[in-house]
C-alpha cells in the first residue's frame, strides 16, 4: 500500500487534442482573402489621399491663387541710388493684376540682381494686393573707356563705371533715371591700362592695381586735396604704383598703400608752390623720403585750369 500511486487531478492534465490539417485548397482561399483585403484597404486608402490631395490643391488655387482679392494692385519701389521706379519695376517683370502669393519672388530677385548697377534687393509682400521693392544701388566712382568693347543690353559702348568695391558696371542712362537731367559720370576719374579680360560688368575686379586705384579715388574724396584739384585719369599700367594726371596738368606717382599719408605730403607740396609761385610738373609721392619732383615756373604761364566745384552725389549713401 506504500507504493500506491495517488491520483491526479485531471485538470492538471494535458488531454489528446485533435489534430486537424486544413487543405491545401483551404489555405488557398485564406491567404487569398488575406490578399485581397490588404489590396482593398491600400487602394481605399490612396484614393482617399489622392481625393484629399487634389481638392486641397484646387481650394488652394481657387481661393488664394486664383483669387481677385490678392490681384498686386500697387507696386512700392524705393531706391538709393538714380534709378527710377519706373525703370526698376520693368526690370523686375512685375504687373499690376498678377496674383501676389503666385508671384515667385526669388525669381524677381534674381532679375533685378542680374543688373549690374543694383547692389542688393528686399522684397516684401504687403497683403492683400501690395508688393515692396527696396533696391540698394552700386555708386560708380570711376569710369572705364574701352573702345574695343560694345555692350549688347543698350549701355553707351565701350563706356563702363566701377564703384568702390570695383563692380564693373554700365553706365545709368537718362532714360533710366529718376531725373534725366541729374548729374551724370562727366566727372569721375578713368581708369586706364585694366587689362581687357578684367573688365566683366556685374562682376567684381580681380586685379590688384585697380582696387588700390579705387581707394585713392575714395581717399582723395576726403583728403586735404579735394577742390584744389581734379583727379583726371589713374594709370594701372605700371607695376607697384599709380600714376595720377590732374585736370590741372600735374602729374603724380603713388604707392599703393598709405594714400592718406600722401595725399597730405601732396598738400603740404601744393602749398609750398603757391606760396612761391610756382607749379608742380611732377611728383613722385611713392618715395617715402625726398620725393622726387619737378617744378614749373608759374610767371608766364597760362594758369591751369581751375577745378571743378564740387557736386554733392545723388546717392543717398553714407561714405565712411
Amino acid at each position: 500500500m506504500f507504493f500506491k500511486s495517488k491520483r491526479r487531478n485531471r485538470r492538471h492534465s494535458r488531454g489528446y487534442v485533435l489534430d486537424v490539417k486544413l487543405s491545401v485548397s483551404q489555405r488557398r482561399e485564406s491567404r487569398l482573402r488575406r490578399l485581397t483585403l490588404v489590396l482593398g484597404s491600400t487602394l481605399v486608402l490612396f484614393f482617399t489621399v489622392f481625393i484629399l490631395w487634389r481638392g486641397g490643391e484646387m481650394a488652394i488655387r481657387h481661393f488664394i491663387y486664383e483669387n481677385p482679392a490678392f490681384a498686386i494692385r500697387l507696386v512700392d519701389v524705393e531706391t538709393d541710388g538714380v534709378l527710377s521706379a519706373e525703370q526698376i519695376r520693368s526690370w523686375a517683370g512685375v504687373r499690376l493684376n498678377d496674383n501676389l502669393l503666385a508671384l515667385d519672388l526669388v525669381r524677381v530677385e534674381r532679375d533685378l540682381k542680374l543688373v549690374p548697377a543694383i547692389e542688393s534687393v528686399v522684397l516684401e509682400r504687403v497683403l492683400p494686393g501690395g508688393l515692396r521693392i527696396r533696391v540698394t544701388e552700386r555708386e560708380p566712382i570711376a569710369q572705364v573707356n574701352l573702345p574695343q568693347f560694345r555692350s549688347s543690353n543698350g549701355g553707351e559702348g565701350g563706356v563702363y563705371t566701377l564703384d568702390g568695391n570695383g563692380y564693373f558696371m554700365f553706365p545709368v542712362e537718362a532714360v533710366q533715371r529718376a531725373t534725366p537731367l541729374a548729374q551724370t559720370n562727366d566727372h569721375l576719374p578713368v581708369i586706364t591700362g585694366i587689362p581687357a579680360r578684367d573688365v566683366r560688368p556685374g562682376r567684381q575686379s580681380e586685379t590688384p592695381q585697380v582696387k588700390a586705384a579705387l581707394g585713392l579715388v575714395r581717399e582723395f574724396e576726403r583728403s586735404p586735396m579735394v577742390g584744389m584739384v581734379d583727379l583726371r585719369l589713374v594709370d594701372v599700367a605700371t607695376p607697384g604704383v599709380l600714376v595720377v594726371t590732374t585736370g590741372q596738368g600735374h602729374e603724380l606717382t603713388f604707392g599703393l598703400a598709405d594714400f592718406e599719408a600722401q595725399l597730405k605730403r601732396w598738400r603740404l607740396v601744393h602749398d609750398y608752390a603757391l606760396r612761391f609761385g610756382k607749379q608742380i610738373k611732377s611728383l613722385d609721392l611713392s618715395v617715402a623720403n625726398n620725393a622726387p619732383m619737378l617744378w614749373a615756373d608759374a610767371s608766364g604761364v597760362v594758369p591751369p585750369p581751375a577745378p571743378k566745384p564740387l557736386k554733392s552725389s545723388p546717392y543717398r549713401k553714407k561714405h565712411v
